[in-house]
């Protein structure tokens, strides 16, 4: 039975048991960073606020993610680009995105009905914190994009007020980055199984390519880990999902990639890179249903003097004959980023009594050891 817990994340910081996909053993390509998060990109801040209460009709699983591209402290834009995959989401800003080629603030992720919320109380954030420091604040555009989590969570009793916005934002930190049922993932829904926030690094030569996803797509017969058919496999074993939940017989969840690199990347080579992120979901058994909101963001902290207000700037850029290792590297940090966050996610019992399970990882092992793939 749930007791009531409203649970404040300010550090990203992992989950002292939480095992992620590598420590069960899945094999991945490429070479981490330190961290194996998308804070391994030098200045990115995650932060997260968790909201778990009640129980039946008003029970809450919910909340807020943040990504800031050059942590709080400074709100000096980046380049970015945003790739629809399928539309049927909801990613704000990204017609100033792709007019500008910047990303100017954080990326914040909820539950569909918070996206108002959630865009507003940033404003009211940025707007206070410019008086207190004596700056103008006219203007802004937030990015806040969505997953629906109604299965699991009350969507409609609009639970995430401003004070949980503030505390994501402020608690943003580098380091590790807490995975599974947190922030805006805490009441997703990943292949049928319990999703939420994951994340993974790669380097690629000089440069580091770092993804988190809120991952709420997919079905469950579809999933697909280290080539291995592991949805297939455990359904052998498990009962039928009830029909009303995602993730059964249609898609439709939906699923938020943000991409980040320190590469000198232009806004058009960011959208590129933001095309890739659909190449990782689809190693993980993705279709993109027509219900599934799948949009992506990839921003660059290179080139920090470009948004200069005066004169014509000089700005880095890399060759296109140059970005298939960042190619890459989206690739791989992408698919291992939705797996670490099915693997990282915990049974969850929410709205109504709706239960979504866990993968069992003692199955998964079993799985991957019958198709020798493994990791030893």
């Amino acid at each position: 039975m749930w007791t009531f817990l409203r649970c404040l994340l300010l550090l990203p910081l992992a989950l002292a048991a939480a095992e992620r996909a590598r420590d069960v053993g899945v094999p991945f390509d490429g070479t981490p960073g330190p961290w194996n998060a998308i804070t391994d990109v030098r200045g990115v801040e995650v932060g997260h606020r968790t909201l778990i209460s009640g129980e039946g009709a008003h029970a809450v699983r919910t909340g807020v993610t943040v990504v800031w591209p050059r942590g709080k402290q400074t709100g000096t834009p980046v380049f970015g680009g945003w790739f629809s995959l399928n539309g049927n989401g909801e990613m704000t800003g990204t017609a100033w995105v792709e007019e500008s080629g910047e990303v100017n603030g954080p990326v914040m992720i909820t539950n569909t009905h918070s996206v108002g919320m959630v865009r507003d109380a940033f404003i009211q954030w940025k707007v206070k914190r410019a008086g207190q420091a004596g700056e103008p604040s006219e203007w802004s555009l937030p990015i806040v994009a969505e997953t629906w989590d109604g299965y699991l969570n009350d969507v409609n009793g609009f639970h995430v007020h401003d004070t949980d916005v503030a505390a994501a934002l402020e608690g943003a930190r580098s380091g590790p980055v807490a995975e599974g049922n947190v922030g805006g993932g805490t009441g997703m829904v990943c292949y049928g199984f319990k999703g939420g926030i994951g994340t993974a690094s790669r380097r690629a030569g000089n440069y580091t390519v770092g993804v988190l996803v809120q991952c709420n797509c997919g079905r469950r017969p579809l999933l697909r880990i280290a080539g291995v058919p592991v949805g297939e496999e455990i359904a052998k074993s498990m009962p039928p999902l009830a029909r009303a939940a995602p993730g059964g017989d249609r898609d439709v969840g939906s699923i938020i990639i943000v991409v980040a690199t320190d590469a000198p990347l232009l806004p058009n080579q960011l959208k590129r890179l933001a095309h890739r992120a659909a190449l990782g979901l689809a190693r993980t058994g993705s279709i993109s249903g027509n219900g599934s909101g799948d949009l992506f963001l990839a921003f660059s902290t290179a080139n920090p003097q470009a948004n200069s207000a005066t004169g014509p700037v000089s700005v880095t850029m890399l060759p296109n004959d140059s970005m298939d290792g960042l190619f890459e590297a989206t690739v791989e940090a992408t698919e291992e980023s939705i797996v670490n966050a099915i693997v990282g996610a915990q049974t969850m019992t929410g709205v109504e009594g709706h239960t979504v399970t866990a993968l069992p990882h003692d199955a998964l092992r079993r799985i991957l050891a019958k198709y020798n793939r493994r990791a030893q």
